[in-house]
């Protein structure tokens, strides 16, 4: 274990602020949503961004350091004893409706930023078990489809209309909702049946992983259904949907207004880092596992999170993610500042 790896156990506070959460009321509850979007928006709208790279030697000490790796496996854990906590302590009685939505919001903050997140960062992985532990975090968020779309489908067609998870110029965060869940899911079933008839079987036969998710999910909420009751069942609906809220709009951060050309051929060009908004923000990259060098991601999909590079002929997001986020839920302030950035990227490319 090494001191630089030290920084990235910085998103646990957010576990440690979701549990008081839990069992508090008042407004201690939005202590973790007060850190993740006031606190650190705060800090990095006067924070310099850190453009700097790791060394080719640190590159290769840092890629077979295993303790970056055990942070993720550990989240997975404390993802589900904080849910078994969310939903154990949401029927109290004494809850006042201030309180509960609170509740809501911090277990949706805790399935964006680690049931969706570090799923999507394990779930690029090789190894089998570290894709499992992927599903595992997606099924809190009950959106366990995006291993499916986002691997073999997002990071195919980033950049281009065949896309529904990258928002096209000019659109609203709230529009593009509409078109990228419900796009994304049936996009996910195509390409798991194309899996399976390559596979030379039927497409509903049980090797369809995206029939497998379907039932792993509804057998999940069947088992809180049963151990909870209906409506602390409807409590975990909202906050599942809270975190997929917070991915898409993370996703359309991400790509907003980019797109790649077509060559000769009617192909579109090979990802570069210039198709993805790139964020260099010290706190945002700490609390989301460098998902904000997003550039790099989608340049090279297999690097881990700790290896990820600034491109120089990237395009750069004004503030970090947390705060992007705010700015994205503001359509007509987003379109001035972004489309401005768009237009005088493309100038000087």
């Amino acid at each position: 274990m090494n001191v630089r790896m030290l920084k990235y156990l910085l998103p646990l506070i957010l576990f440690v602020s979701a549990m008081t959460a839990f069992h508090a009321q008042g407004i201690a509850v939005y202590i973790p949503l007060i850190l993740a979007f006031f606190i650190i928006p705060t800090l990095e709208f006067f924070l310099k961004p850190d453009i700097t790279n790791l060394s080719t030697a640190e590159e290769e000490l840092v890629k077979v350091d295993k303790s970056y790796d055990l942070i993720l496996y550990a989240i997975v854990p404390l993802q589900f004893i904080s849910l078994f906590f969310f939903l154990k302590n949401i029927s109290d009685p004494s809850l006042t409706s201030f309180d509960m939505i609170g509740r809501i919001g911090v277990m949706g903050l805790l399935c964006g930023i680690f049931g969706i997140n570090v799923g999507h960062e394990l779930g690029h992985r090789v190894n089998k078990a570290e894709q499992n532990l992927a599903k595992m975090l997606l099924l809190t968020s009950l959106y366990m489809h995006f291993f499916i779309e986002h691997n073999k489908g997002h990071h195919k067609n980033v950049a281009t209309p065949e896309d529904p998870s990258s928002a096209r110029y000019g659109e609203w965060v709230y529009l593009f909702y509409f078109r990228t869940i419900g796009n994304t899911y049936l996009q996910a079933w195509k390409i798991a049946q194309q899996d399976v008839l390559k596979k030379h079987k039927k497409p509903f036969f049980y090797n369809n992983e995206m029939l497998q998710f379907q039932l792993i999910q509804l057998a999940f909420l069947g088992l809180i259904l049963y151990m909870f009751g209906i409506s602390v069942t409807a409590y975990f609906l909202l906050a599942a949907f809270l975190g997929i809220l917070l991915l898409e709009t993370v996703n359309y951060i991400e790509h907003y207004g980019l797109q790649r050309t077509k060559t000769q051929e009617n192909n579109y060009e090979r990802v570069q880092p210039h198709h993805s908004w790139n964020s260099n923000h010290v706190v945002g990259r700490l609390f989301l596992f460098e998902l904000s060098r997003h550039s790099d991601h989608h340049y090279i999909a297999s690097r881990k999170y700790q290896l990820l590079r600034h491109h120089d002929h990237s395009p750069q997001m004004p503030t970090g993610y947390p705060g992007m986020i705010l700015l994205a839920l503001l359509p007509p302030v987003w379109l001035t500042i972004m489309n401005r950035r768009i237009k005088n990227f493309d100038t000087t490319m």
